[in-house]
């Protein structure tokens, strides 16, 4: 999708609504602005709350993925007993 806007006062421009749409950008939404060369880009950014950073480091990420690999084959388990499954676990660790 291609679109023309127009540099306004205080350098100010306007998203067009299909671009809006297309690009789900919402008021209020952050946007990175990237120049190369004569190429400008405007990519939505989210926020993550300083108390939930640590959830998206790379390394909490690998792990993830690896969790949702296991539970996609299918090696889960339901327990009735933490203590059992503590116990279970250290022999693993074995």
């Amino acid at each position: 999708m291609s679109e023309v806007t127009k540099v306004k006062r205080n350098f100010q421009i306007t998203l067009p609504a299909s671009v809006r749409k297309e690009a789900r950008i919402e008021e209020g939404a952050l946007l990175e602005v990237k120049v190369e060369g004569e190429v400008v880009t405007l990519r939505p950014v989210e926020t993550v709350d300083r108390s939930q950073a640590w959830f998206w480091t790379p390394e909490w990420q690998a792990q993830e993925k690896k969790v949702q690999k296991d539970t996609d084959a299918g090696k889960v388990a339901a327990v009735d007993d933490v203590e059992k499954l503590i116990e279970e676990l250290k022999d693993l660790e074995k």
